[in-house]
């Protein structure tokens, strides 16, 4: 079996899995990396952008390489190299998950328990909930699903589609490397240069495809397309930019603006500010949705690209 039809039939496999199954409630293997990394940076650990290069050399590296190896290993047989694949996409890949935590909140903001939303948000994100109303709460998830639509479920897929088993293990390593470690404290302003910049360049082509992805199936496909050309560069982060842009405009409603990490706050540019309105409770189930319908079209978009690539590839050897 080539290794297109591989990943494309593994990775719906995986993607079901995650559908049906979400999460493994023990012993989730990102959170075993994620211990492993922490055991890597005790050691590692200097106030020097080379430790801090070479901590995330030596934790992605070993991802990736753990999965060239399983790869290489079942390749004789078309059906466990399906199955690996299956395996490696469900854990990496974290849609349901990211959509049941978020109607949560949404839940608990339906029924005005404000401080019970306040509760639950730390698990969709690190806003300091404390500092928000409702309205607030809803905005926070809102931006959080279409995030992490990109980091979690179509960043994940289309590295999978380039580089197979490796692809999707290492892009899960180079994301949990830069929530733990990736951002400015005075601890990791140096160590987690190399880890923030990984992740800028890793998530690039899918944050560009989920942007795409939410200007088709949201509600207002030329809304998605202005408000991404006109905010996205606004937006600190080169990869939340586009895709927080793209669903704003989709959703029809206004995001960024003034948020808190941490104590520290930050005056974020407005997304669709012109033709956005303010984020209402009902948002959370919309964006939710939305994130469902980007994730199948990027399992799709995904699979048949790297179909295509394996024909090509076949034709000219």
């Amino acid at each position: 079996m080539r290794a297109g039809r591989v990943f494309a039939y593994g990775a719906t496999v995986g993607l079901l899995g995650d559908l049906l199954l979400g999460d493994p409630r023990r012993g989730h293997p990102v959170a075993v990396f994620g211990r492993a990394a922490s055991g890597v940076e005790r050691v590692l650990w200097r106030d020097h952008r080379g430790w801090g290069a070479l901590h995330t050399a030596v934790c992605a590296g070993g991802a990736v390489a753990l999965g060239a190896v399983a790869s290489r290993a079942v390749r004789p047989s078309p059906t466990a190299s399906v199955a690996l694949t299956g395996v490696a996409t469900w854990a990496v890949v974290g849609g349901t998950s990211l959509g049941r935590e978020a109607r949560a909140v949404g839940r608990a903001l339906r029924a005005g328990d404000v401080e019970g939303a306040r509760q639950r948000l730390p698990h969709l994100c690190g806003r300091d909930p404390q500092a928000l109303d409702a309205d607030g709460i809803a905005r926070a998830v809102v931006e959080s699903v279409a995030e992490n639509t990109s980091d979690a479920v179509v960043g994940a897929l289309v590295w999978g589609a380039v580089a197979g088993v490796p692809g999707l293990l290492g892009f899960r390593a180079v994301n949990t490397l830069d929530a733990m470690v990736g951002h400015k404290s005075p601890r990791y302003r140096r160590y987690g240069w190399a880890s923030a910049r990984l992740d800028d360049l890793a998530g690039w082509p899918g944050a560009r495809l989920t942007a795409v992805l939410a200007a088709l199936a949201g509600d207002d496909p030329r809304g998605a397309v202005r408000a991404w050309r006109a905010d996205a560069a606004k937006h600190p982060s080169p990869n939340a930019g586009p895709v927080e842009a793209s669903f704003a405009g989709a959703l029809g409603v206004r995001l960024g603006g003034t948020l808190s990490y941490g104590g520290r706050v930050e005056h974020r540019p407005v997304l669709n500010g012109d033709a956005g309105r303010s984020v209402a409770v009902a948002d959370v189930e919309r964006a939710v949705r939305l994130s469902r319908r980007v994730g199948l079209l990027a399992l799709g978009a995904c699979a048949a690209g790297r179909l295509l690539i394996g024909r090509r590839r076949g034709r000219t050897s």
